[in-house]
């Protein structure tokens, strides 16, 4: 196999790694909410179930990283991290309790650790300027993982039977269990199957850490915006179920249907930003991303937190919430991984986005936890995250 080839072929491994961790992400999300009501589980537990596998994450992805930088090597700990994930579902599937449910999610968040040195060996393997690209798609690959997810739960909302001990029905199915993974083969099993193809990258010298270039103005912005953009997203993501819920009465189908759609916007959005990577610097595209989750957290303020006008205006008031705050995403997240990878160092990208990734994770544990336990207070819970949003857009305009 020749070089380009195989480089080829090691990025639509690596696209597929992501369509399924997006898979994994997205069957779950719908449906947690209920599954946590049927186990009787107060309503911080949403918001501790969905922190508890970012919290892992966090601890694991610079550790991963540093591995990889050491090692040299991809194969061994997306293998690792697999069993991880596989022991998580399975312990989601089986769910006697809203505890075991809880650790289910912490232990199977390890394995989304392994995240950094994938992004550490793509940092490596491309040039600057068709970096923002090559994220791009991986990230749209992710983001097709969250499209397909959602609409596994169209026909595992159906099931509703007994494997030995085990109650198999719409919220043990769905999500990262066992019964879906393993059985299948679609992410755990198939994630071994295929990394072993990555066992021949070598990375470069073994990892120095300088803690210096981490408190560099740009550098700190950048990781600034990591934090904001993730808290604010898992957050919004927290909040809309139990508001649709609340206002629309949607169940786990219409819910599933909504979060497909979402994926769409997404998708599409990425591949707008790789388009427009080529023609716009990287800090005028987080910059128009910015502006447009501002506008979004704005509309959010005025229109959701105390809606009025019936059942159709408060629809769409909330669909075009949810469209702003969607169509930015892609501009930010694209924008400062790539920006990231160019103001730090290349041998030790793999503890580098290890780092980034785990100030990510401490937003994404963050951002469920402050959303629910303010459902009932949008005011508060959007007053945050627009302020947050106008910190993060002037220090941008100031240094970047």
């Amino acid at each position: 196999m020749d070089r380009h080839r195989e480089r080829t072929l090691t990025f639509l491994i690596i696209g597929l790694i992501f369509v399924l961790s997006g898979v994994e992400y997205a069957v779950v999300l719908p449906t947690i909410w209920r599954y946590l009501q049927v186990l009787e589980a107060p309503p911080y537990f949403l918001g501790l179930g969905l922190s508890a596998f970012s919290l892992s994450g966090l601890l694991t992805g610079p550790l991963f990283g540093f591995w990889s930088d050491r090692s040299k090597t991809t194969k061994s700990i997306i293998l690792f991290s697999n069993l991880f994930e596989i022991a998580g579902n399975f312990m989601y599937f089986v769910g006697y309790s809203k505890w075991l449910l809880l650790s289910s999610r912490l232990v199977a968040g390890v394995g989304a650790g392994a995240g950094s040195s994938i992004f550490g060996f793509l940092t490596r393997s491309t040039r600057p300027d068709e970096r923002a690209g090559i994220f791009a798609s991986v990230m749209a690959c992710r983001q097709a993982g969250l499209l397909v997810g959602p609409a596994f739960n169209l026909f595992l909302r159906l099931c509703d039977f007994k494997l030995g001990p085990f109650v198999v029905n719409k919220y043990t199915s769905p999500g990262p269990s066992s019964l879906f993974q393993v059985c299948t083969g679609v992410s755990g099993p198939g994630k071994c199957c295929h990394s072993s193809v990555l066992y021949g990258f070598h990375f470069g010298s073994l990892c120095v850490f300088h803690a210096a270039e981490f408190l560099r103005e740009e550098v700190v912005v950048l990781l600034t915006a990591q934090f904001i953009t993730l808290f604010n997203q898992t957050a919004l993501e927290t909040m809309v179920t139990p508001l649709t819920q609340r206002f629309f009465g949607f169940g786990e189908l219409a819910n599933s249907l909504m979060y497909s759609l979402c994926g769409v916007e997404v998708i599409l959005g990425f591949f707008f930003v790789r388009w427009l990577s080529r023609k716009v610097a990287d800090r005028a595209v987080l910059a128009a991303g910015l502006v447009i989750c501002c506008a979004a957290c704005v509309w959010c303020l005025i229109f959701l937190c105390n809606p009025r006008g019936g059942y159709g205006w408060e629809l769409s008031a909330f669909i075009i919430g949810v469209f702003l705050q969607l169509l930015g995403l892609p501009f930010v997240a694209v924008s400062q991984v790539s920006l990231f990878s160019k103001v730090t160092a290349e041998k030790t990208q793999g503890f580098s986005q290890g780092v980034r990734r785990s100030v990510g994770g401490l937003a994404t544990i963050l951002g469920p936890l402050w959303a629910g336990g303010l459902t009932n207070n949008l005011y508060l819970m959007l007053g945050m995250m627009l302020a947050l949003l106008i910190i993060i857009t002037v220090s941008r305009s100031l240094l970047l």
